[in-house]
Parts: structure tokens; sequence; C-alpha cells
């Protein structure tokens, strides 16, 4: 048995010295356990090969854990200093195959395997010493600053099981064995599986923000649902089991796979499951740093559009209608066989936590007479992930789960072998794209419930919605439409117009207007909750939300591409997440930088103003507009540009302190007053003024 893992660390407790003993534990146990399964890189330059297309270089996902913690420490003000600016920002985003993920290996200049192992030696001492000193009251809540450490474990637990997954996917002339990382050693023929009856049951799910164990944002909130009785199977699908569809021509029949599945098949080519090799004819098994003789009664691994196919042929071939089960589901069949929690299970009855390092036999783990409800593989669902009632991003983090309530993105459930921390959670709530391969397998239903339609993320997310209706909704009061009026004021000083930078903006609209004039925008945000509105609109050719007329009122709004007259400048327009005050460095040769109402929202804004020049062609044009309204949650006081009074007692203005910044790389050659109005209600408005500056590098 695996000793590489520890059991998570719990928010309450009766001693705060105690509780940083126990995070500190967990803290290094987790980021030695990290770098531990990056021992089976054979060498060095493994770190430069990518696993899987769709995926960046291994060196990405080695130092990206750790310029998490500082990005997201700097974000929530807990520290003011960064390590290495480059580092957090070349590895800061990239991880989901999002369209605002830059995979072009040509944007980046990749640091010696080296340099990052010093960096995060740099991090780990950092993250031990704020440990130690940082406020501590228990019970830990979301507001704490400890809260954004565990976020900072929970992450890179995250990261341990998804990084053993693309290094399964390493071809294995560049994989060696680690001695720790033990195989189980049983497997044998697959047993025949079996239909097990479930109980009708009224379904909760959510937690509420007082659980003694961490959280991910999409956990919280409330969910009920009636789930009629139905059928299970009793095991998870073996290698055995499937090996029956692969034989029978499943891969080859288009019938079992829908739309989104032949294009994969297109791709792909696939005629089996991923991780299954062929040798003489005769199927074999890849684990992690070996191929095997096929263990058939191990779960198989798939994505959830091979499970998708196999219930089909299953379905056919029987004459029953069997699916995967909903998340409603199969919370039902983890309270039938009365499981509790992570720290209830005794981590003999259940394959996870790297109990092994690898599967073992579907039917070894038995849970009241069903196997693997958690452990072994995690099991595809049905499900595409959505917020429950009440959901509210984390302020540190907002693009966890955001991006995936997309109807794309469908929960797996329980847990695997390679499952840890906050992954084997009773309440954790997990989703990927239905190509992607995890360590995930699947048991099927015979189900009568049907799946209830998710509303869509933008009609359930107020500030967003908000930021649709400023940007792509009616006027009012004759104010004309600030992203738009903008856009325009900008690109008449544009000396050249060759491509532009939309930063901080938000939904988009001003990026798509600046499309009209220059040959390529890009559109930067912080919040993918936001560039996600403009991606959407390019990609699905719409944008739903709702307006807030009164209360619960609300009046639903849908503007199509077409309505906007995008259609025919949409591909010169391209969303990126990223930091204003430390961009990546590919974000260069721009004719025009436009800074929206950013400046007076950015943790120091300096930061931005001391390298926008950089970014900049010669006779490049700046637009900074703002209302200048400072405030400590955005920036702390010691960063502002204006708005107080100096030691002398003289009052400091923003423009002051522009001009002060920018003149010796800057001319400025305009300036004024724009207004724009924002809707909160049918009866509440904002109405606010912000100031335009203008300036053209020297």
């Amino acid at each position: 048995m695996s000793k590489l893992s520890i059991y998570p660390v719990t928010l309450d407790g009766e001693s705060p010295q105690a509780k940083r003993e126990e995070i500190r534990k967990y803290f290094h146990n987790t980021y030695n356990l990290f770098e531990k399964i990056f021992e089976v890189l054979k060498t060095d330059e493994v770190f430069y090969k990518q696993s899987e297309i769709t995926r960046h270089p291994m060196i990405f996902y080695f130092g990206h854990t750790a310029t998490f913690f500082i990005n997201k420490l700097i974000h929530m003000k807990i520290i003011e200093q960064r390590i290495d600016a480059d580092f957090e920002s070349i590895f800061a985003v990239g991880v989901d195959e999002m369209s605002w993920d830059d995979m072009n290996g040509t944007n980046y200049q990749w640091p010696s395997v080296t340099k990052v192992r010093e960096y995060r030696a740099k991090v780990s001492v950092l993250v031990d010493e704020l440990i130690t000193t940082l406020p501590l009251t228990l019970p830990i809540n979301e507001n704490s600053a400890m809260w954004i450490i565990l976020m900072g474990i929970e992450h890179e637990r995250i990261h341990i099981e998804t990084s053993l997954v693309l290094h399964r996917q390493m071809p294995l002339e560049f994989i060696k064995e680690v001695a720790e990382f033990s195989l189980c050693k049983e497997s044998g023929p697959a047993p025949k599986n079996e239909m097990l009856i479930i109980a009708p049951r009224h379904i909760k799910l959510g937690k509420e923000t007082t659980h003694h164990l961490y959280g991910w944002d999409n956990e919280y909130g409330n969910y009920a649902q009636d789930v009629s009785e139905f059928q299970a199977s009793k095991y998870l699908v073996s290698n055995g089991e499937f090996m029956e569809f692969v034989r029978d021509g499943g891969y080859e029949n288009p019938e079992y796979w829908d739309d989104e599945g032949k294009k994969f098949l297109q791709i792909s080519a696939a005629k089996h499951p991923t991780f299954w090799h062929v040798e003489n004819g005769i199927y074999k098994y890849r684990t992690l740093s070996a191929i095997i003789d096929m263990p058939q009664n191990w779960p198989v691994d798939v994505n959830a559009l091979e499970a998708e196919a196999f219930c089909r042929y299953k379905s056919k071939k029987e004459a029953l209608q069997y699916s995967l089960p909903s998340e409603a589901e199969y919370a039902a069949m983890y309270e039938q066989v009365g499981l509790k929690d992570v720290l209830d299970l005794d981590e003999s009855r259940a394959n996870q936590n790297f109990v092994h390092w690898s599967s073992s036999p579907v039917d070894r783990y038995d849970f009241n007479g069903l196997y693997d409800v958690v452990g072994n593989v995690w099991q595809w669902s049905k499900t595409p992930i959505f917020g429950f009632e009440g959901f509210a991003v984390h302020p540190a983090y907002d693009d966890f789960s955001v991006p995936t309530f997309d109807e794309r993105h469908a929960i797996i459930l329980g847990s695997s072998w390679a499952s840890s921390g906050n992954l084997i959670m009773k309440h954790s709530r997990y989703a990927f794209r239905k190509h992607f391969y995890q360590n995930a397998g699947f048991r099927y239903v015979i189900s009568q419930t049907k799946e209830e339609k998710i509303q869509d993320i933008y009609e359930s997310d107020e500030l967003v919605s908000q930021y649709c209706e400023f940007q792509y909704g009616d006027e009012y009061f004759g104010v004309k439409n600030f992203a738009i009026e903008c856009a325009k004021i900008a690109s008449k000083f544009a000396v050249h117009k060759t491509k532009a930078l939309d930063l901080g903006c938000a939904t988009g609209r001003a990026t798509y207007e600046l499309a009209k004039e220059f040959d390529a925008v890009e559109g930067i945000d912080f919040s993918v909750r936001f560039i996600q509105v403009g991606s959407k609109l390019k990609e699905e050719g719409y944008i739903a939300f709702a307006s807030k007329e009164e209360g619960n009122l609300i009046v639903n709004k849908k503007v199509t591409i077409e309505q906007l007259g995008y259609e025919k400048i949409k591909e010169r327009v391209s969303f990126w997440q990223g930091d204003a005050c430390n961009m990546k460095p590919s974000y260069h040769s721009y004719d025009l930088v436009m800074a929206t109402n950013l400046i007076d929202r950015l943790y120091q804004p300096l930061l931005f103003l001391d390298i926008i020049s950089e970014r900049l062609n010669e006779e490049g044009i700046l637009v900074i507009t703002s209302p200048y309204t400072w405030q400590e949650s955005s920036t702390k006081k010691e960063f502002w540009l204006g708005g107080y009074k100096d030691d002398k007692g003289h009052e400091v203005k923003t423009i002051d302190s522009l001009k002060s910044i920018l003149s010796e790389k800057f001319e400025l050659i305009h300036v004024q007053d724009l207004a724009f109005v924002i809707k909160e209600t049918a009866r509440k408005y904002q109405h606010t003024v912000s100031e335009m500056s203008v300036w053209k590098k020297r």
C-alpha cells in the first residue's frame, strides 16, 4: 500500500497552531508528491515533449502549479512581490482546451528544468512561511487568507492526477519506472456484469459554506431532484466486457456514435481505447510505465464518447435502453450503499489515494453489493456540469468552474486510483470535455429519469449579464454605447491599423468594434467569465443574457453576430485570458492599446504603465479611460495613482500622475470626458463619466 499521499486537512479544530502544522504537512506532502510523479520522465529533455497534441509540453505543467500559488496570492493581495514575473506569466494559463488558451508553441521560450526546479523551491519556502505566519482563526472559511493556501494545495492535487494521465500518454521510450509506484498485482478473467436495483430517492446536492472540508465554488448551493427507481451495473465496465464492443466492430460502426463521437473518430482514427496496444493481433494494456498483458478484470479506461457508444451498442444488442448515469442517479447509488465522506472511509475499502498506482479488479472493492462506487477509475456521467442554485464564483479563481458551464463538459463521478485531496470528497464536482482522457471509465444504468435542461450560465451569472447588457444591450438616457464610442475615438487616433489590443475587454464589444478598422484585434481580460462571452459570440454566433428588471424578475435577451454585423470580421478577433500587470511576452507589436476602465482596478497599475510602451509599435497609440474610482478592494492605497493627498497635503489627481509616469515615453495628444450608463434594474442605473486620455508613443 502506498504511503506517498495523506488525507486532506479539515477546516475546523481547536488549536490554530496545530492546524498550521497540519496544513504544512499536507502542503509538503502534496508538493513533494507532485514533483515525484515527474520522475517518471526519463530525462530533462522529455519535459519539452507533448504527450498529447492539444496539451503543452510537460514543462508547462511542472511550472504551472507553483506559479498558481503566487498568482493567486498576488491577486488576493496577500503578498505584493513576485518571485519571477516571467514564470508567473508563461506558466499561468493554458491547461484546458479552451479558445483563450494559447497553445502555440512559438509564443513560448521555455526555461530549463533546473530553473523551474529552483523556482519551485523558492515558492515552497514562501508558502511554508505564509502557513506559519498568516492570520488564522478557526474554522477556516473562504474569506480567510489560509483558504488561498488550501486552494493552491488542492489545485496541485488535481494536477497530480491529470499529469499522471499525460505521463501515461507519453511514448513509453520516454518513461522510466519509479520504485515507489507499484502496480496492483491482481488480474484475471472479467466477471459477468449484472444489473442491481437502486431504490427511488429524493436527492439533494450541494453543500453549505460551513462544511468542514475545503470545496471548489461549484460544490456550494442547492439542487434537488426526485430520482425514480433504476438499475445500475454491479461492476464498472471491465476491459473484458468492453472487448466485445471492440471485436464486434464498435469503432467502425457509425450508428453507435453521435456527431461529436464521429468527429473524435475522424481526428483520432481510434480503433480501441487509447491505453490498449495491439501487438501481433493481441491487445495489451498500457500502465503508467509499462505495457502488460491485458488485465481483463480491470476497468476499461475510455473517454465519454466511447462510453456512450458502448451504451448504444449494448442497447441495440439487448433491446434495452442503457445509458450513463446522471449526477443525481450516482448520488442515489452513493446513498444506497451507505457511504459518508472521505474521512469516514477506511483506505483499505477503495482503490483511491494511491493505494495502488494502477487500476485493480472491478470485483475487489465491494460497497454493499455495488462495486467501486468510489475509486479505481472515475465514472463518466451524462450530466453536463452546471452551477447549483446559489452558485457564486470565488474571487480568487473565477475561471475554475464557469468556463465548463458550456454544455460540453460532462461530470465525472467517484474517484480513481490517482485521486486524492478534494478529488475524493463526497461533494467534489469535476467535469471534462467528452473526448478527453482521464483515469476514467464507466458503469451503465437502465433509467426512466430524464435529465433536466440546465439554464445557460449567462442567464445565471448576474455580473456577466450586467456587462452583457452594458456592452450589447440598449442605450439609456441618450448616452451612447460606451464600448462603441471608445473604439471609434481610439481608431481615429491610430496612425497604423495592423494590430490592436483591447485590454480589459470584458465581454468583448469594443474588441469587435476595433476589428472594423484593424486587421487583427486581441481582447484580453483577467476574467474568463467575461472573455468567454466574446468567444461564444465568435464560435457559436450568439450570446444570451438576463437583463434584471425588478427583484427576481428578468428579461432574457439574445443577440446574434448577424444582428451586430460582425460575421465578416469575426476572424480578425481573438480572446485571451491575461493579467495586465504581468502580460505574456507574446503580447506585443500593437499599433493601438486601449485600456478601458482598467487602470483603477489593477493591483499595481505602475507595473502596467512601466512596460506598456514595449508592447507598442513606433507611433503606437495608448488609450486609457477611467472614472478614477480608486478602492482598496482592487488596489492597495499605497499603489493608487490619485484620489489622495500627499505628505505635504497636496491633492494628487490621477491624470497628473499619468502625465508624470508616461511623459518620458509618450506624448499626451487628447483628453476628453466620455459618459456611460450601466443598468442595474429597470429603475436603477449607474451614470458615470470616464476621462479618456490618448497617448502617442514618442
